[in-house]
């Protein structure tokens, strides 16, 4: 059994190589060391002359021997040289590290294999940390493509390279009697034309020819995605069957009277096919997960509101949780505002709360008294106890982890229908992936009277007409955002930018009022400069990223975003979001240097051409990759992609998903015999997993 083999007892690791390999990379057993990809192939079928090679190549391999040692400098400087030659000339090898082991490990006058990057240094060819081997392993015989293994630091200090873990694997392969055994059953091998487990794992690390290490990739991320799949469609199926949901079976007088009297304006088509979706959710007896998706401005809340009377009229309670103070509270008073006249008990419970005022509210909320409650996640405190919570609706979800999100469904004995809301547009492979348990919803309208937000890229050069520009905005009574990066590897700069940014913006425009907004004040500092903005009295806002998510100004037209190539498209696309709110027209400049490279260029062009942030999501993807989609606080996916990549593998994905979906038809419980081996492998996979997959 692979996985039962420690790795400390492979030959040539030991305690402290084995300590390492736990804590950087997660190799503990000889299996997980077999599922260490590489993350690149080189060829190195060719065998260069040392007279042939200069100091710009990219890397080379040589065959030479080494003539002598000498130690150079002192203290950190302090170096190991070595001259490597051959028939046609020589250059220097350079080691920084491990000097009184690296002349007993390669012995003068034995030939070696040499692959390294050549440098110029003085005017001689070197090359530093270089990979030396002897002419005779096994490792130099292979035809060409060679699988090059990320290292870390911690790991070089033990020697623990690219060639050392290549060894390693090999060293598995040797040791190791017989076939690796199958993951899959024969049925999904053969209809998703995979080669077998053995020859797959053989040829992601020692590819045998270009074919079958492409074969060798599809199948290790097909049998990824494939995994993934199966546990996502089999806990919904599970959910499905096993749990109960409320039946909202009633549209009744709250729904009614609201929907006659107090809507702001005449639904898109696109919110009442949302709501009509979500109503046959709340009559199935089974409860509802769902994910709304719409871009920032296209009526979610508007949505949420009328399926939070929805509970009402069947006698439940609704609560709606978002991830701030300030958006807790604007959400509340934006209810407050479109529920005016109607007689709905709205309260709303933060982190700001007074005691005082708890002790009124808390128990109003548990006799039912409170119908609605808005709040941050001061909601799934412990002593927050609902009469009977019929419906969640949790904003930004991206925002909780997962095991917050799992408390809210212990409020009531029946769990509560949810309905997650998120303003960033996720890519459908990113969607099936993450939240492929939840039904998915889409507002892909604005509502009526919004205009597109212009978007303009302007270069810092023509600062004097955008500020002439901003001006005339300002003199038509409308607001203005400036926003500054505020990036942690640069906080001390990035935040003296802010402040001085913000003195030469009341210098250029004295007669307006200028708010600071950072993520470093105090929250009520904070909370007190947006209110200027808010409520007015201050007509520009000088302010980082904070203002991504949820301040709703109508009035605020202009968004000026400094060195916008530090942004992601993503974030620039939510940063555009908080203009363009009222009727008039808005702005979104984006302002950068003139040097640029060429996946910035990209991105701005992309933000200048579109408002549609489906389109801007999967370039987005495209352009970055799918970054940290794992761990419970990020999105609550307890999974890590090892070798399938979001951005590049959806057409393998969707043969997963229908192969994952064709089992579970045919074999819910995974019961079958030639399911066993499935079965087995989500148990092995879903190990040390804390159980969150039961929770949207």
């Amino acid at each position: 059994m692979l996985e039962a083999q420690n790795i400390m007892y492979l030959p040539g690791v030991g305690p402290k190589k084995a300590d390492v390999l736990g804590k950087e990379i997660q190799v503990f057993s000889w299996e997980d060391m077999l599922y260490y990809f590489p993350y690149k192939y080189i060829d190195r079928s060719k065998i260069f002359k040392i007279r042939e090679i200069d100091g710009n190549m990219p890397y080379i391999q040589l065959k030479g021997k080494i003539r002598k040692y000498e130690t150079i400098g002192e203290g950190r400087a302090r170096r190991i040289t070595g001259q490597f030659y051959d028939e046609t000339g020589s250059i220097e090898l350079v080691w920084f590290k491990g000097l009184k082991s690296i002349p007993n490990m390669y012995k003068i006058g034995e030939e070696y294999v040499l692959f390294g990057k050549p440098a110029v240094f003085g005017g001689k060819i070197n090359v530093a940390h270089p990979e030396l081997e002897k002419e005779s392993s096994v490792l130099t015989q292979q035809i060409g493509m060679q699988g090059q293994y990320s290292t870390t630091e911690k790991m070089r200090d033990v020697f623990l390279n690219s060639l050392a873990l290549r060894k390693l694997v090999a060293l598995i392969f040797k040791n190791y009697q017989g076939t690796i055994p199958e993951t899959l059953n024969a049925t999904i091998i053969s209809k998703a034309k995979l080669i077998d487990l053995d020859t797959a794992l053989r040829n992601i690390h020692f590819p045998q020819t270009p074919a079958l290490l492409r074969d060798a990739e599809y199948r290790l991320k097909f049998e990824e995605l494939f995994y993934v799949q199966l546990n996502i469609l089999r806990v919904t199926k599970y959910r499905e069957q096993r749990l109960g949901g409320l039946i909202f079976n009633q549209i009744g007088e709250y729904f009614n009277n609201f929907y006659k009297q107090n809507l702001p304006f005449e639904l898109t088509n696109a919110q009442k096919r949302v709501i009509k979706e979500i109503r046959q959710d709340v009559c199935t007896g089974r409860q509802m997960n769902r994910l709304l998706q719409g871009d920032v401005g296209s009526g979610k809340t508007l949505v949420a509101l009328m399926c939070m009377l929805m509970a009402l009229d069947n006698g439940y309670q609704a609560a709606l949780m978002a991830p701030t103070e300030i958006l807790a509270t604007q959400h509340f008073e934006t209810i407050k505002e479109l529920l005016f006249g109607l007689d709905i008990d709205v309260r709303l419970l933060t982190g700001s709360t007074k005691k005082k005022d708890r002790n009124v509210l808390l128990p109003d909320v548990q006799s039912g008294k409170v119908q609605i409650l808005i709040g941050t996640h001061a909601l799934i405190e412990d002593n927050v106890s609902f009469a009977n919570l019929g419906l969640v609706v949790i904003d930004e979800q991206h925002r909780f982890g997962v095991a917050q999100r799992a408390r809210l469904w212990k409020k009531n004995a029946i769990p509560p229908h949810v309905l997650v809301m998120t303003a960033t547009p996720i890519p459908r492979t990113l969607a099936m992936t993450l939240y492929g348990d939840l039904d998915v919803s889409v507002i892909d309208e604005l509502p009526p009277g919004r205009k597109p937000i212009k978007t303009i890229h302007m270069y810092s050069g023509k600062r004097f007409n955008l500020y002439e520009s901003v001006r005339k905005q300002l003199k038509e009574g409308r607001q203005v955002y400036i926003v500054y990066p505020l990036i942690e590897e640069s906080e001390k700069s990035d935040l003296k930018n802010l402040t001085e940014g913000f003195e030469h913006t009341k210098e250029i425009f004295p007669e307006y009022e200028v708010c600071m907004v950072h993520g470093k004040m105090k929250p009520a500092e904070k909370d007190a400069e947006m209110q200027k903005f808010i409520s007015g009295d201050a007509q520009i806002m000088v302010a980082t990223t904070v203002i991504e998510v949820g301040v709703n100004v109508p009035n605020a037209s202009v968004m000026v975003v400094e060195s916008a190539e530090r942004f992601g498209l993503s974030q620039l696309h939510q940063l555009r979001g908080r203009v363009g709110r009222g009727a008039d027209q808005s702005f979104c400049i984006l302002l950068t240097h003139y040097e640029l490279s060429e996946v910035t260029r990209k991105r701005l062009s992309i933000m200048t051409e579109t408002n549609d942030g489906f389109i801007i999501a999967e370039e987005d993807l495209k352009l970055r990759g799918p970054g940290d989609i794992d761990g419970t606080q990020q999105s609550g996916v307890a999974f890590d992609l090892k070798i399938a990549n979001l951005a590049k593998d959806g057409q393998i994905l969707s043969l997963a998903r229908d192969l994952a979906k064709e089992v579970l038809e045919d074999d819910p419980a995974l019961q079958k015999s030639e399911n066993t081996i499935l079965e087995q492998q989500l148990k092995k996979l879903n190990q040390g997993k804390s159980g969150w997959f039961m929770i949207s």
